[in-house]
């Protein structure tokens, strides 16, 4: 499940800084982030260290964007803590996916706009409560941001 804490938390990480020193290059195989990097970035891996911006041209996992580096990182790390502020509105459907596969605790500092989904479920930390619907989570995440 998704575990959300708003406001600042000490022992979270900033996403992108924990990615650039740590990723791992056998993690862009996975459909799954590269389902992310299509996604967020309008982005394709194509082997190695080497992903295709439409922008940008041939680039390595270091010039994707913030949000798609700390959606990496929580995948890959859901043991860790991240502040997901640096993830926009078009992460936030691949935060709810992942929580949906792993039990996962992001940092945010803003009002996240998450899509209504009949399956809409994450766990607000600093109510200690879950949350099932948007109207809850809106009324709960504007106490804290």
């Amino acid at each position: 499940m998704l575990h959300i804490q708003f406001g600042e938390m000490e022992n979270s990480n900033y996403g992108p800084d924990w990615f650039r020193a740590n990723y791992d290059p056998q993690w862009f195989k996975e459909p799954f982030i590269q389902q992310m990097i299509k996604d967020v970035d309008s982005s394709e891996y194509i082997d190695g260290l080497v992903i295709n911006s439409p922008v940008l041209g041939p680039i390595p996992p270091e010039r994707l964007s913030g949000g798609v580096q700390t959606l990496v990182m929580i995948y890959e790390k859901p043991q860790l803590i991240f502040d997901a502020t640096s993830c926009g509105g078009n992460c936030a459907k691949w935060l709810l996916e992942i929580g949906r596969q792993k039990d996962v605790t992001v940092n945010l500092n803003y009002l996240m706009k998450f899509e209504a989904t009949p399956d809409f479920r994450v766990f607000i930390n600093n109510e200690n409560r879950e949350i099932t619907n948007i109207d809850d989570y809106i009324t709960t995440a504007v106490k804290y941001v």
